[in-house]
């Protein structure tokens, strides 16, 4: 696809998972705990791929301090123009913002590297959780926060509710039945990769099983 279709794609996604999040009780403390996963100190480097509003700025620039470095990157400009004006309206003076891939992280050399709600949009998630793996110092830290159909009891009753929002967000204007299907298989790619190339330390389901967490730390 072309920048302006993958643009338009990542837009449709957003609006799918901004509707679905909503719904999910605690997400400020999930995204919290993401990024407590990520085991930062203060003076630390972190970054937010896919940051989009920048939901996830506030609980990193608290993890790494004042004489810390957060940079958040996102492909799409009006989510960069909300996060910006989230920065400037608390004043931070080390938080800065790229437009870049999340795919190939514009960045090197940090100790830590955020993912919420943005592997399932990767079209080689293997890929792109090993080049986020590749960014890192030793024993720096991938935290992964992704959305996907549950296998909790309840699942044949909600799992078609989650099957027609992420539809309505994937690329074809809703016309893909497989989407989460699709979206399952990408989260589980990632995580079959960051097992292999990095030490996994967390593989956890939340929120009756919608929410997956993925932690791994780069091998020294």
């Amino acid at each position: 696809m072309t920048v302006s279709e993958t643009q338009a794609a990542y837009g449709r996604w957003a609006r799918a998972y901004d509707w679905f999040v909503r719904l999910l009780p605690g997400l400020d403390g999930l995204r919290a705990g993401a990024v407590a996963d990520l085991d930062l100190e203060r003076g630390d480097t972190v970054v937010d791929l896919g940051c989009g509003t920048g939901a996830n700025l506030p609980h990193l620039r608290e993890a790494v301090g004042p004489t810390g470095t957060v940079v958040g990157v996102d492909l799409t400009p009006g989510m960069l123009a909300a996060a910006e004006r989230r920065i400037e309206t608390a004043g931070w003076r080390n938080v800065h913002l790229v437009q870049g891939d999340a795919a190939r992280p514009p960045v090197d050399g940090v100790d830590g590297v955020l993912g919420t709600f943005v592997v399932g949009m990767l079209a080689d998630p293997a890929a792109g959780v090993r080049a986020w793996l590749d960014r890192l110092t030793s024993g720096g830290r991938v935290a992964v926060l992704e959305a996907t159909r549950t296998t909790h009891p309840a699942g044949g009753v909600l799992n078609p509710v989650f099957d027609s929002l992420v539809a309505a967000g994937a690329p074809g204007n809703g016309s893909d039945s497989d989407a989460s299907r699709t979206l399952d298989a990408r989260v589980t790619e990632a995580r079959d990769a960051l097992a292999v190339e990095g030490s996994l330390l967390r593989d956890e389901r939340r929120v009756a099983g919608f929410v997956r967490t993925l932690v791994a730390e780069q091998r020294a």
